[in-house]
C-alpha cells in the first residue's frame, strides 16, 4: 500500500474539521459544526466512512491477511469491524447516539490494535514502525474522545 494511502484516513480527518469549521465560520453558524469538537465530529465520520468502506471494497483482502489467526473466520472480523466503523461514523453525528458512538468507536480501536501489530510483524518491520503506528492510533483515539465528549460552546 502507497504511504499516501495509508495516509488517507489521517489527511482526512485533519482536512474535513477545517473546511468543516471554515465554513460554518463563514456563515456565522452557530450550530454544531461552529464549534470544534462538533467539526470535528464530521472529521471522525469522514474518516470512519473511508476506513469502513474499505472493509467491502478495495482493502478488503489486505484486511483479512491482518487479522490475527487466533481470531478464526478473518472475513467475518472484517465484516464485523466495518460495520461498526460505518455506524459509529453516522452516530457520531447524531447528537443523541454521540457519546455512545464515541464509546463504540474507542473500544472498536483498541480491539483492532492487535491486527496492525499483526500486519507489521508479518512485515518484519522496524520498531519505529510499530511506534508510529501506535502514535497514528492514539491521535484517532483522542480526536473520537474530543468529537464526542468535547465542550460544544458555540462560536
Amino acid at each position: 500500500m502507497s504511504t499516501l494511502v495509508s495516509m488517507m484516513p489521517l489527511i482526512v480527518l485533519f482536512v474535513v474539521p477545517l473546511i468543516v469549521r471554515s465554513i460554518a465560520a463563514r456563515r456565522g453558524s452557530r450550530g454544531d459544526f461552529g464549534t470544534w469538537p462538533g467539526a470535528l465530529c464530521a472529521g471522525v465520520a469522514t474518516t470512519f466512512v473511508l476506513t469502513g468502506a474499505g472493509h467491502f471494497v478495495g482493502m478488503r483482502e489486505e484486511l483479512i491477511r491482518m487479522v490475527p489467526p487466533a481470531l478464526g473466520d478473518a472475513g467475518f472480523w472484517v465484516t464485523f469491524t466495518g460495520v461498526a466503523e460505518l455506524a459509529g461514523a453516522v452516530g457520531i453525528l447524531v447528537p443523541a447516539t454521540r457519546k455512545l458512538a464515541a464509546l463504540g468507536l474507542v473500544v472498536l480501536l483498541v480491539a483492532v490494535f492487535p491486527a496492525n501489530v499483526h500486519e507489521l510483524s508479518l512485515q518484519h518491520a522496524p520498531l519505529a514502525s510499530f511506534l508510529g503506528r501506535a502514535a497514528e492510533q492514539l491521535v484517532y483515539l483522542a480526536a473520537v474522545l474530543v468529537a464526542g465528549f468535547g465542550p460544544r460552546r458555540r462560536a
